[in-house]
């Protein structure tokens, strides 16, 4: 079968590769459509380490073609979203609601894969990149049938992130000022994320005026390409500051445009190594600085929900894929999303 293959030095599709059958708690995924996420291009160009050979692709949707003993909550022909969430369920992170903190989620990745009889690694316990892919079954959402596939893939990693951010880990509630610095597919998922929770202002900051439309359809109220304009529009600073880009630098200026009690939410994935700087003394107001991972989700339950946000027109998913791609022209894919010509450009099987 076809998928995408980096071997620590590129990046190929490949159309030799096999999978194993599903064992127990496991679900077998024909996947039908998988966006092209930043992370998968920051695994092949080091910014996130990964054990190699890995086959590519984390946000994918598709159609239940196996499941092992014990899964019942699908069945071969269901409708699926998938999350890159492979947690226990049993743990006490896991017992609280904060699958997200599962320890057994985190860094142990498997090899379901094999290429010549090598195995191969998987990436974000997903590999959505790949005609087939097997996931535990607490990854595998079902979805109704309605929601194009191309548009439900992108609900496992952009919306449960970004929507996730603003809901789940910041809580912004209705008549809070939130500024949105980096409209990619992460910040305009924000972005609809504010404007679900109710906020009254939502700013969104982009180098690209071309972002300018597509961001006020997401919920935007105002755009400006930058940050030191903010102040203009909130001269007190924003309750809620979402960083989606990843630079150190924008860390810092999104620290400095809290307003008293405010809070600055890191989204974006910047180097492990790379060290951001801030004035301890501007903290002293109740200000707070946010890790979130993957929206501090439960997908589960914000899966279901967000899809039934979609069918109620509520929240936007078709809006985010500027263009589809066969798998493969994955070069074209990536080159693409590295020159910001598309929110979310998605692999089509």
């Amino acid at each position: 079968m076809r998928g995408v293959v980096f071997d620590g030095e590129r990046a190929e599709v490949a159309d030799d590769l096999e999978i194993r059958d599903p064992g127990p708690g496991e679900v077998l995924v024909a996947i039908a459509a998988a966006g092209l996420c930043h992370s998968d291009l920051s695994v092949i160009d080091g910014t996130i380490p990964f054990p190699v050979p890995v086959v590519l692709g984390h946000e994918g949707a598709g159609v239940v073609e196996a499941v092992g003993s014990g899964v019942t909550h699908v069945v071969p022909g269901d409708h699926v979203s998938l999350s890159t969430l492979a947690n226990c369920g049993a743990c006490a992170e896991c017992d609280r609601g904060r699958p997200t903190m599962c320890r057994k989620a985190i860094g142990r990745p498997e090899r379901p894969f094999t290429r010549g009889g090598k195995p191969l690694y998987q990436f974000a316990a997903n590999s959505a990149f790949a005609e087939r892919t097997l996931v535990k079954a607490v990854q595998a959402v079902r979805i109704p049938p309605e929601i194009p596939l191309t548009s439900a893939a992108l609900i496992g990693c952009g919306v449960l992130t970004g929507v996730g951010a603003v809901l789940n880990r910041a809580k912004v509630a209705l008549g809070d000022t939130v500024v949105v610095i980096g409209t990619g597919g992460i910040g305009l998922n924000v972005l609809q994320g504010a404007r679900l929770a109710g906020a009254v202002t939502i700013v969104a900051v982009d180098t690209n005026p071309a972002k300018e439309e597509t961001a006020r359809l997401f919920g935007a109220t105002h755009f400006l390409t930058a940050v030191d304009a903010v102040r203009d529009i909130l001269p007190d600073g924003a309750q809620h500051v979402f960083e989606c880009v990843g630079h150190t630098g924008l860390v810092r200026r999104a620290i400095d445009l809290l307003d008293r009690h405010g809070q600055a939410v890191l989204l974006g994935m910047p180097a492990p190594t790379a060290e951001a700087t801030f004035l301890p003394a501007a903290m002293f107001l109740d200000k707070s600085i946010l890790g979130c991972r993957y929206g501090s989700s439960r997908p589960q339950h914000d899966i279901a929900l967000y899809a039934r946000l979609y069918g109620e027109g509520r929240l936007l998913l078709d809006e985010l894929v500027t263009e589809t791609y066969p798998v493969e022209d994955f070069a074209k894919a990536a080159d693409d999303a590295e020159g910001g010509r598309v929110a979310r450009g998605v692999l089509t099987f």
